[in-house]
């Protein structure tokens, strides 16, 4: 089992340079292929605006984005080239929503390499949205921090364990990179005891599944509530040297009025590390 079929979503921010190396890294070390998908999103301007703009502003607007999304074209074919994809890479140009068009295209892929939303600077330009694409999409997503470069993905791993369904679905959806990884570990935070926890020993038994697959793991868990569950992760990463988080994602989806569970929430917004999250 392995990571055949790789989706990366490309935009025009500055992070999609380290996005792209990502997904090609892991496509290049499973021998898949690697599409590039980038949306045009048109920008949509009330009709008595629209009627009175002048065909120089149109041309312009035309040539801008295509000029964006040539430069687009040209850094993932670099990294396709670089990672010895050139003959197992394709790119897809689309118009429409953004996080529609990574949905969509998405099905049919085995992981959709996506970015973390950036504040500061995404606040007024369309970029994909994990936060709805995980629930849309039907397949793992790697979220990749907008900030830093990633050398490696995948050789350290935490997972973050607590017995939900989210949880078991991520773990099974990153068997690939998990079964590879020279090391896992498997941690609970505030686990919860009882029939419906996880166990006299929490992580045990997900630790044993995954070294049935021949994973190099670990179980471990802390009871703290001095320090938010998020950052018990984080600080876990760091003091482990970890490269890569995998985690269920909870919440409903958008169609339903959408609703992120905490530790969801807190990672989309402060992970430090790429994320595979599964829902």
């Amino acid at each position: 089992m392995a990571f055949k079929d790789l989706l990366v979503v490309v935009d025009d921010t500055p992070a999609s340079a380290a996005r792209i190396d990502v997904a090609a890294q892991l496509a290049a070390r499973n021998d898949g292929h690697l599409t590039g998908l980038y949306a045009v999103t048109p920008i949509v301007l009330p009709g008595y605006i629209e009627a009175e703009l002048p065909e120089e502003v149109r041309d312009n607007q035309r040539r801008y984005a295509e000029g964006q999304a040539a430069k687009a074209e040209a850094l993932f074919n670099e990294a396709a080239l670089r990672h010895g994809l050139a003959d197992r890479s394709e790119w897809r140009r689309v118009y429409g929503n953004p996080t529609d068009a990574a949905a969509l295209h998405g099905r049919y892929a085995d992981l959709v390499v996506v970015g973390q939303v950036d504040p500061r600077r995404d606040r007024d330009r369309p970029v994909v949205l994990p936060q709805d694409l995980v629930f849309e999409c039907g397949r793992p997503l790697l979220v990749v921090p907008y900030a830093g470069t990633f050398a490696t993905v995948g050789e350290r791993v935490l997972v973050g364990w607590n017995g939900s369904r989210e949880a078991a679905r991520a773990v099974a959806d990153a068997l690939p990179v998990l079964t590879a990884a020279r090391r896992v570990v498997v941690m609970a935070v505030n686990p919860k005891s009882g029939p419906a926890g996880i166990g006299d020993e929490p992580g045990a038994d997900i630790a044993k599944h995954l070294s049935r697959h021949g994973c190099r793991v670990e179980a471990t868990h802390i009871s703290t509530d001095q320090v938010e569950p998020g950052d018990t992760l984080l600080n876990t990463v760091a003091d482990e040297s970890c490269d890569l988080i995998v985690m269920g994602a909870y919440g409903r989806s958008r169609l339903r009025e959408q609703v992120l569970g905490g530790m969801t929430r807190y990672m989309l917004q402060h992970m430090t590390v790429p994320v595979l999250l599964s829902h």
